[in-house]
Formats: structure tokens, sequence, C-alpha cells
């Protein structure tokens, strides 16, 4: 348990089953409030009375060392194990009950209370579309196979390391999308417009652009102390492309204080794309 616990908040995310719904949900919530330092404790696959005897002990001992009780955030479908959570010296929050009975009485349905039902293969073939999709973008990233760009739903271009490859396989993993990933070299910044590879596909493409003092700060991690990441080089490479893609009109994202999350989102809704599937 970290030392400085006694100064912040400790946070328990509990769930029956992996804790992504949980997690997001919670960490979204708390993000309300920067000045609060929290300390996050993930206590996953309660599904029986023993292990939330335990989550409850835990709970217990932490609100005690600390002298607050701890925000607990539970998804558990079971009623007696929420039960048992709730009787905690936490601060209780049922994320689940707290939507799921206002949306039985509405439709006149009760919910299944099935475990991990968020996550599991309820779709056989939107879980094929998210495995082929990924297939797809580790298949072409970094400008390989573009023999298959007919296939793309959206591709990705920049320079480097301005997180192609990883909103490429979010986009194929969340959303079930072809995503290519073509990064811009040194010959194509230098050339006239967009390169020869992309221009049969300019309706698929969109390219990212970043501030070049993110972005040299990116590569000095990369690269320490090098022309790759010297500042003067990335002002070179971003104001290069930023230019190629106004001539061509080309949609721009500007990635330097975006996530991966924010960034596949703004894609979507930007390019009007279809999502096969959606992973929250």
């Amino acid at each position: 348990m970290p030392d400085n616990i006694n100064n912040s908040r400790a946070v328990f995310f509990v769930s029956d089953s992996t804790g992504i719904t949980v997690e997001t949900l919670g960490h979204s919530l708390l993000s309300q409030f920067n000045t609060v330092e929290f300390i996050s404790f993930s206590l996953r696959f309660i599904d029986t009375e023993v292990k939330a005897i335990e989550a409850q002990q835990t709970i217990n001992k932490v609100a005690d060392e600390t002298h607050h009780p701890p925000l607990v955030f539970c998804t558990l479908i079971r009623p007696e194990l929420r039960k048992i959570l709730s009787d905690s010296k936490g601060l209780f929050f049922d994320v689940l009950n707290t939507f799921l009975k206002p949306i039985e009485d509405e439709i006149g349905l009760k919910a299944k209370h099935d475990i991990g039902r968020a996550h599991g293969i309820l779709d056989d073939q939107e879980y094929a579309d998210r495995i082929s999709a990924v297939s797809y973008s580790l298949k072409t990233d970094d400008g390989s196979h573009a023999k298959i760009y007919d296939d793309a739903d959206v591709i990705i271009t920049g320079v480097s390391r301005t997180g192609k490859t990883a909103t490429c396989l979010y986009l194929a993993l969340h959303y079930g999308l072809n995503a290519a990933n073509y990064p811009l070299v040194e010959e194509d910044l230098e050339g006239e417009g967009l390169p020869k590879t992309l221009k049969q596909y300019k309706n698929k493409v969109i390219g990212f652009n970043i501030s070049p003092e993110r972005l040299s700060l990116v590569r000095q991690k990369r690269r320490p102390d090098s022309d790759y990441s010297s500042l003067s080089r990335c002002r070179f490479e971003t104001r290069q492309a930023e230019s190629m893609f106004s001539r061509d009109q080309i949609p721009l994202l500007d990635v330097s204080s975006m996530s991966i999350e924010e960034i596949a989102s703004t894609i979507v809704s930007m390019l009007s794309l279809t999502p096969r599937t959606y992973v929250p």
C-alpha cells in the first residue's frame, strides 16, 4: 500500500468480471477533481460471498488506516454480493443498479444479471470483424501492404511518432474498422503533394499533426539528442506535413493533447464512419 495514502483519498473499483466498465466510469468521474490525489485499488472477479467478504475487509482496513471512507465504485451483478460491499466502511456507489432499475421499470423487462455480458462474446460476427480488423491494421502498419488499401475504412498519415499505430489498433479493436497507417518520410515531405500511394485513396485519408514541441519531447524518448528529435527537425516536418494536407484538402487532426480514445472517436465522427462493433 502506498506510503502517502493518508494524504490521499482511496478509491476501490469492485467488479465480478474484468473491471473495465467500473474503472472507465469511475476514472471519468474522478477526473473532474484534478486537485485531489486518488489512490486506486481494483478488486476484480469478486463473484462469491467469500471474495466479497474479503473485499469488504480490505476496504474497512483502508478506512481505518486513512480515517476516511474510501470511495467504492461497484458493478457486482448479484444483489447479495452488493449488500456485503455496501455494508463496508466505504462510500458505496452501486453503478449498475443505479441505471438498471429505471430501465427495467421503463421497458417492463427484468435484466438478465449475467456476469461478464458487457465484455463477453455476444455476437460471433462482431467478434470476427474485430479480429479481422486488428489483423488488417497490423498488416498495413507503417505503410506495408498498400495494395490492400481498397479494403481500408480509413488511412491515417502523418510524420513519425504521432500515434498512428496505436490509433489504428484502437479503431480496429473497439470499432471493428480497417485502419491503415502510412508514415510520411523525408521524400514525401519534400514532394509537391500527397504521396502517390495515397492519391487514389484520398477520400479515405486523414492527416495527423502535432505541435513541434510535443513531437520533439516524444522523439527524445526514442532517440535522445538526435537530429530526428531536434526541435528544428520537428518544426520542419510538421510545417511540411500541414502544408501538404492543406494543399490536398485532407482532413487534419491536431493530436498534440488528445488521448488515443479521443482521437479514434473524433476520426469516426469526422469521416462519418460506421463501426462494425463497439467495445467500451
